[in-house]
């Protein structure tokens, strides 16, 4: 197909040797795990619509495109293939309804996702990319997308795209792939910071921990296992800590009952870097009303704003169902004396546990090694405790074990809920060195 067939949203692309094998390549299946923003779905829309728009082997082939979930794939595939396949070359207008395309040759493209993988049941499926893989359900490969490519005398091939999550099954499919002695499978491999220019990596240095950059930026399969504060270091991060009566204090909560805690910090804004200067601890039979006269009693006499964070969940319960919400409650024990310095700062929604473990790390130690977090471990020993002691869970993809010790993770659930929210980084368009 001549480049004047193609329409304008086929932009150059600059050489890049890896990428060229993995089009050259001719194996049946081909897994992609590389670096954010690297190019890998946008070669993947250009390979699948040159297959689906040459395709002649027979008049009814289907090339699908897919993600995780349905939503997932349409923001990610749907309006580029649109602009993508010259409007000579359909039949007809694309189905928004089906997520279709049909071409003049017989075959159609469809765009769906993998929440339902039934989807791509009951008809011969010639191609399929699989983005992020990653975060597809483990099973979907052998009981629905490895049967939908085996019809007999036209077997199909895919491709498998994303950033790795931990060692799991896409781990194994890419080992599978790079061990492969038979051509069916070959692996493929780049870095973002092949893509993107050194401006853009570094930057993404400073706003990560060392594991994240290394999954996200370098695609590699991150062991997540053993603690979940990985960056925490007594020697580094515990230290003597000033407290400025007159500067913000932050009290982030999780409310539970046993134990029942509040961590307490302070920005030092000219060293960029977050004290924990206290805690509250209650291990057995505590409450948020505890809770607050224990922060009433240890910080009453701040003089200046008192942030609070926290659980968002907070707002739905309460200590006392009586008295509202846990959140209510708060608001209510500490406006007597903190007035209308109290203010709240509690999301309508949480965020997910990785994102805020992550942020944690990032701000310990971010993959530039930059200390941004400290702990006072005379005025925080628990703090000190659960950073050291949270685990994750075995064999997982970054979550936390909960069960592993009951007594542990609330002070680094609240705390994270914290450090999350207030150093969530700012989003900031991406200069990319070439048009992928």
């Amino acid at each position: 197909m001549t480049n004047s067939v193609l329409t304008p949203r086929w932009t150059p692309l600059k050489f890049h040797a890896e990428q060229n094998r993995l089009w050259n390549v001719g194996t049946r299946f081909r897994t992609v795990p590389a670096g954010r923003r690297s190019g890998k779905t946008e070669l993947a829309k250009r390979f699948g619509i040159m297959q689906a728009l040459t395709y002649t082997s027979t008049s009814d082939g289907w090339f699908v495109f897919s993600a995780p979930t349905h939503m997932q794939a349409k923001r990610i595939f749907w309006r580029d293939l649109k602009a993508m396949i010259p409007k000579e070359l359909m039949r007809g207008r694309p189905s928004e309804s089906e997520l279709t395309i049909r071409l003049v040759n017989g075959a159609e493209i469809t765009v769906l996702g993998m929440d339902a993988p039934e989807r791509i049941e009951g008809r011969p499926l010639d191609w399929i990319c699989c983005d992020e893989y990653a975060n597809m359900k483990p099973e979907v490969w052998q009981e629905n997308i490895r049967p939908a490519l085996s019809t007999l005398g036209r077997a199909g091939s895919g491709w498998f795209t994303g950033v790795p999550e931990g060692r799991n099954h896409y781990f194994h499919m890419t080992v599978k792939a790079s061990q492969d002695d038979m051509n069916d499978w070959s692996n493929h491999h780049w870095l973002s910071a092949d893509i993107l220019d050194a401006e853009e990596i570094e930057s993404a240095k400073k706003e990560m921990d060392e594991l994240t950059f290394l999954q996200e930026y370098e695609a590699s399969f991150v062991n997540f296992s053993g603690r979940a504060y990985h960056a925490f270091d007594r020697n580094t991060h515990c230290a003597n800590l000033q407290y400025n009566e007159q500067k913000p204090i932050a009290l982030c909560f999780d409310f539970n009952v046993s134990p029942a805690i509040c961590v307490i910090a302070q920005e030092d804004n000219r060293k960029n870097c977050t004290n924990v200067i206290g805690e509250v601890y209650i291990p057995r039979n505590g409450n948020t009303v505890a809770v607050c006269h224990r922060i009433i009693n240890d910080w009453g006499n701040h003089k200046g704003d008192v942030l609070c964070y926290g659980d968002a969940t907070g707002g739905a319960r309460g200590t006392s169902q009586v008295r509202g919400s846990d959140w209510d409650i708060v608001k209510e024990e500490l406006r007597m004396v903190f007035k209308d310095r109290l203010k709240m700062r509690v999301p309508r929604s949480n965020p997910r546990e990785r994102v805020r473990v992550n942020a944690m790390n990032a701000r310990m130690k971010n993959a530039s090694g930059d200390i941004r977090l400290l702990v006072d471990e005379r005025k925080a020993p628990m703090t000190v405790l659960d950073l050291e002691g949270v685990i994750l869970l075995e064999g997982g993809s970054g979550e936390i074990d909960k069960k592993a010790d009951p007594s542990l993770t609330h002070l680094t659930d609240a705390l994270g809920y914290y450090v999350q929210r207030a150093h969530k980084p700012l989003a900031k368009s991406i200069t990319v060195t070439q048009e992928v």
